[in-house]
C-alpha cells in the first residue's frame, strides 16, 4: 500500500465533515505508517522552485566558500559530519540550517542568529519565507491532531509559537568512490521533534520501515509536501502516535545530486514531553523529560553537538 495523500486544503477550507476526515485521515497514516503525503499546501510553488534553485547554488559554491559559513547549528554542516544515532559511519550529505529569528523575550541560547551566504544573495529572502510557511503548515497539521487526541484543538499553539524548529537545507552529492563501505546518504534513523515537513526531494531515495519490517519508497511529486511523525510525538503521546524509521538510500544510476528541505518541528525547550493524561494508559512508557533536554542529548549523540 502506497503512503496515504490527503489534501490540507480539506482542513484549511473544507466543511466541519471535511476538516474532521482530515483529521482522522492524518492520525490514521501517522499511526499506520508514520508518514502521509500532503497535496494543496499553503506553501506557494513559487516559492518551492525558487528554494530547489538557490540550493543548488549555494551547495555548488567551492568548499573553502561554504566552509566560511560553519557555525555550528547554523549556516553550514559539512559532508560527513552527522551520523545516524546508533551508527559510527557518516551519513554521505552536506546542508544547511535555518532557525526562528532571534527577538525580544527568546532565550539567545535557542536561537543564534541565522547565517546567510553572501554569494547567493536572494538565499535569505527565499530561507526566510520557506521557513515562515513550513511553521504556519506545522501549526496547522498539530491543529487537526489535538483533538484525535482528546486535546483542545488549540493544545499545541504556545508551546511551539518559539519553538526551536530547523529548515534543513540537504545536499546529497555524487556518492565518492572513497565513501567508507556501508556508508549511505542517511543511515536508518528516526526523527527527534514533534513533525518532519519535507519538501519533496529533487531525487528518489526516501524510505519507511513499514510495520511488517519492509523498507518502502516514499515518493510524491516535487511540489508535495511529505510529513513524518517524530521521537518528541512520540513520548508525548507514549506511542499512540508512534515516529517510524526512515532512511536515504544511495542512488543506482544515475549516480547524481539528490537536495531536500525537510522542517523539523519542535516546541520550546522548557516544554515536558511527559506523556498526555488522555495517552496515559498502563502507564508512562518514558521518564518525564523536557523538549530542551531530549534535544540536547539527541544531537550529542548524532555528532552535532559535545
Amino acid at each position: 500500500m502506497p503512503v496515504p495523500t490527503l489534501s490540507l486544503k480539506d482542513f484549511t477550507h473544507g466543511s466541519q465533515t471535511q476538516r474532521a476526515a482530515f483529521s482522522g485521515a492524518l492520525m490514521q497514516g501517522l499511526q499506520d505508517y508514520g508518514f502521509v503525503i500532503l497535496t494543496d499546501h499553503n506553501v506557494p510553488t513559487d516559492l518551492l522552485d525558487a528554494a530547489y534553485a538557490q540550493s543548488a547554488e549555494v551547495f555548488d559554491l567551492p568548499y573553502v566558500d561554504k566552509r566560511r559559513y560553519a557555525a555550528g547549528l547554523r549556516g553550514y554542516t559539512p559532508f560527513g559530519t552527522e551520523h545516524a544515532k546508533d551508527s559510527s559511519l557518516p551519513d554521505l550529505k552536506e546542508f544547511w540550517q535555518i532557525g526562528r529569528e532571534p527577538a525580544p523575550g527568546l532565550p539567545p541560547a535557542d536561537f543564534p542568529p541565522n547565517v546567510w551566504p553572501k554569494e547567493v544573495p536572494a538565499f535569505e529572502q527565499t530561507f526566510r519565507a520557506l521557513f515562515t510557511a513550513l511553521d504556519e503548515t506545522g501549526r496547522l497539521l498539530l491543529t487537526a491532531l489535538a483533538p484525535k487526541l482528546g486535546l483542545d484543538a488549540g493544545y499545541f499553539d504556545d508551546k511551539v509559537a518559539a519553538g526551536t524548529s530547523i529548515l534543513r537545507v540537504l545536499h546529497y552529492p555524487p556518492v565518492p568512490d572513497d565513501a567508507p563501505e556501508g556508508a549511505v546518504r542517511s543511515a536508518a534513523h528516526e526523527d527527534i521533534n514533534f513533525i518532519t515537513i519535507l519538501v519533496a526531494a529533487k531525487g528518489a531515495g526516501l524510505q519507511l520501515l513499514d510495520r511488517d519490517g519492509t523498507w518502502l519508497p516514499v515518493e510524491t511529486q516535487p511540489r508535495n509536501l511529505i510529513v513524518d511523525s517524530g521521537d518528541m510525538l512520540q513520548r508525548l503521546t507514549n506511542g499512540v502516535i508512534p515516529s517510524t524509521t526512515h532512511r536515504v538510500v544511495n542512488p543506482q544510476d544515475p549516480n547524481v545530486s539528490r537536495y531536500s528541505m525537510p522542517f523539523f518541528m519542535h516546541p520550546a525547550s522548557d516544554v515536558s514531553l511527559r506523556c498526555l493524561p488522555t495517552c496515559e494508559g498502563e502507564g508512562a512508557k518514558w521518564p518525564e523529560i523536557t523538549a530542551g533536554e531530549f534535544l540536547a542529548e539527541r544531537l550529542r549523540e548524532i555528532g552535532l553537538a559535545k
